[in-house]
């Protein structure tokens, strides 16, 4: 098995987890191991916490939302939005460390982004097909709405088959020291207390 199907079998698995509860405020449980999964559960982690951050964006999307309770949901998806940029640096880790002893090429290239923000977009892709087919199949839909959303299924499942193979070639590139990585650091600058003139200002 390849790593694509790896990481959408392990999506699969983490998106349909969670609706089983549907609820933003359930409990987490990596059904992976470090010890003995180290990759399953590293994009475990890094499905639920994009799975749980697009039920956060649905919901302070209600017109209706009270005021205060939109700014605790904001802060929410802040520290969301700080998980998942260490979980792709997590994973990034991971593949740069599984390639430790390669001999690069010479002529060896750096792709535009790194092995693992093309598996952050890919585990995105997964919660968009999952959606995108609840509303091709929904029963209070029309037959217009349902034909609408299983176009855009399509295009949605044509794209996972490319993002796959282009994230599997990649790392086999990386493999054979075609290409190079490196670890990125983001350097957020909104939640650092010393970096953002507002937080500094309180101080």
């Amino acid at each position: 098995m390849n790593f694509s199907e790896i990481a959408n079998t392990v999506f699969k698995e983490v998106i349909d987890t969670y609706h089983t509860l549907n609820t933003v405020d359930q409990p987490f449980n990596n059904i992976y191991t470090k010890e003995a999964h180290l990759l399953e559960h590293l994009l475990y982690r890094k499905c639920w916490i994009d799975t749980v951050q697009w039920h956060y964006e649905d919901i302070i999307r209600d017109p209706q939302i009270d005021p205060v309770a939109a700014l605790t949901l904001k802060r929410q998806i802040d520290a969301s939005n700080q998980d998942r940029t260490d979980m792709v640096e997590y994973i990034d880790s991971y593949f740069l460390e599984e390639n430790k002893g390669v001999a690069t090429k010479a002529n060896a290239t750096i792709n535009t982004e790194s092995p693992a923000w093309g598996v952050d977009r890919l585990s995105i892709l997964a919660l968009k097909v999952y959606h995108m087919h609840e509303e091709a199949t929904r029963l209070d839909a029309s037959e217009k709405h349902h034909d609408g959303c299983q176009i855009k299924l399509n295009i949605l499942l044509e794209q996972r088959v490319d993002l796959s193979t282009a994230i599997d070639q990649l790392l086999q590139d990386i493999k054979t020291g075609d290409k190079y990585m490196k670890v990125y650091k983001q350097m957020k600058m909104y939640n650092d207390d010393e970096l953002n003139p507002v937080l500094r200002g309180q101080k």
